[in-house]
């Protein structure tokens, strides 16, 4: 498979997808929000996007399956799997906040190939694929070198549930509010990893997460020189809704900090 060719076809899906998006954004109304939980919501716009995306996909890899945010079509163990989230940030795009992006990536038998996220209010195309560097609108990006936490600074995100690790979560960021230039939070996991590929931000870490809200972000991360584990330091951080990413050069301290505080007791 070309990943690069094909890299370049899905970010013309993920742009098209965000002139649509962007497009609907002063025509919604309340009466267009579906509410899945108090912080959690839903518009016409989210599930259009993903059929447009789904459709497309099709027409580049008809054989692959999908995980995806709104359940529009699924995946049954296929050779390919695409992971889509049309609209990371509807809670964001809803009260005209930036940002909000447009996620995509691809699988090969489990290992993650290609990443794309396309963050709509900057017009921003971040894009990796395997064997090759990340990128933001055509420029190679690298994580930072910073390697101390009194240098870094810090992007996370909170839960809307299982709210189980709260006290556990709010005892880190205390940790960080001391001991970093600051903590971030924006709203949209897949730009949050895109940011900490492009040395914006030094780390970012989360829990009650998704596989669609990372999948991209995190090959994008890890292909810009960066490194992601779930909270014990172990590998299932793609389904087991917790992260933690960091630059290599930053990773091993900021690691042991997630980890004292949200790690297994």
């Amino acid at each position: 498979m070309d990943y690069k060719e094909l890299c370049f076809q899905v970010q013309d899906i993920a742009h098209s997808t965000g002139n649509f998006i962007r497009g609907e954004q002063k025509k919604i109304n309340e009466k267009n929000i579906e509410i899945k939980s108090v912080a959690s919501l839903v518009t016409y716009v989210d599930k259009n996007a993903e059929k447009q995306i789904v459709e497309a996909l099709k027409l580049l890899l008809p054989e692959a399956g999908f995980v995806a945010e709104e359940g529009t079509a699924d995946s049954n163990n296929e050779k390919y799997t695409w992971f889509i989230d049309p609209l990371d940030g509807t809670t964001n795009y809803l009260h005209g906040l930036a940002p909000h992006s447009v996620s995509i990536a691809l699988a090969e038998d489990n290992e993650l190939v290609l990443g794309v996220v396309y963050e709509i209010g900057a017009d921003e195309m971040f894009y990796a694929w395997k064997n090759g560097p990340a990128y933001c609108n055509g420029e190679i990006i690298e994580a930072a070198k910073r390697a101390k936490s009194e240098d870094a600074l810090i992007a996370t995100g909170f839960p809307y549930y299982a709210f189980d690790k709260v006290d556990d979560y709010i005892d880190a960021m205390k940790h960080l509010m001391k001991s970093t230039r600051g903590i971030r939070r924006f709203g949209s996991a897949a730009i949050d990893l895109c940011y900490v590929a492009s040395g914006r931000f030094d780390a970012f870490y989360e829990h009650a997460l998704h596989a669609w809200d990372v999948a991209a972000g995190v090959f994008i991360l890890q292909q810009a020189g960066g490194k992601t584990t779930d909270f014990n330091g172990g590998t299932n951080w793609l389904f087991g809704g917790e992260l933690v990413s960091a630059s290599n050069a930053y990773f091993p301290e900021f690691f042991s900090i997630v980890n004292k505080y949200l790690g297994s007791k």
